[in-house]
């Protein structure tokens, strides 16, 4: 692999934010900005043209309309690319926004039954949980066992199956419902559709 083809490469103008998780456009120094004696030059289509003075660098740029971009200030000379930067920024925040629209964050959803719950409210709570589901989240289900319900825990496992029965077209069973302490929990997460 070249190094045209390296410097080439739109991406790596690119990096990971850390704090964010998002794509963002690297402060690239251009035209004025760029403080370097002598630059490695490309041209816009990658082509290398040489190590030559900044200033003649700036009014090869100036000629072709284009700006001068600093695409690597930490080589020796730096690397400087001829390109039109406003349509650059251009076509990467909008490739960042198609990327954002296609991402899905998944949130887990919390719905609580009881050990004693009746038939209509469990078709009450079936229907939100089928609506979190088809939206693509996950949800976690959950019975709180308070004092002497402890003893009778095994009505609270058999409404968890009991529920999980009627969402079972719309969810997969990632945790089967289990007595933790004074909890019932299931975990339930969306079917793929292939």
């Amino acid at each position: 692999m070249g190094f045209c083809k390296w410097v080439d490469c739109y991406p790596l103008l690119l990096y990971q934010n850390q704090s964010m998780g998002d794509l963002i456009i690297k402060d690239l120094m251009i035209n004025e900005q760029i403080n370097a004696r002598e630059v490695r030059l490309l041209g816009e289509n990658g082509e290398q043209l040489g190590i030559v003075p900044l200033a003649q660098a700036l009014e090869q740029a100036k000629e072709q309309g284009k700006d001068l971009v600093n695409i690597n200030p930490n080589a020796k000379p730096s690397v400087c690319k001829i390109m039109d930067y406003g349509k650059y920024k251009f076509i990467v925040q909008k490739r960042e926004k198609e990327a954002k629209k296609k991402q899905k964050v998944a949130e887990v959803k919390d719905m609580k039954l009881s050990i004693n719950i009746e038939e209509h409210d469990m078709l009450f709570k079936v229907k939100a949980v089928q609506k979190f589901l088809r939206a693509g989240d996950k949800v976690r289900v959950f019975i709180k066992v308070h004092g002497r319900m402890a003893n009778f825990a095994h009505f609270g496992i058999d409404n968890m199956n009991k529920f999980y029965e009627m969402v079972k077209d719309d969810a997969n069973m990632d945790q089967a419902p289990l007595l933790s302490g004074s909890m019932i929990t299931m975990v339930l997460s969306p079917k793929t559709t292939k």
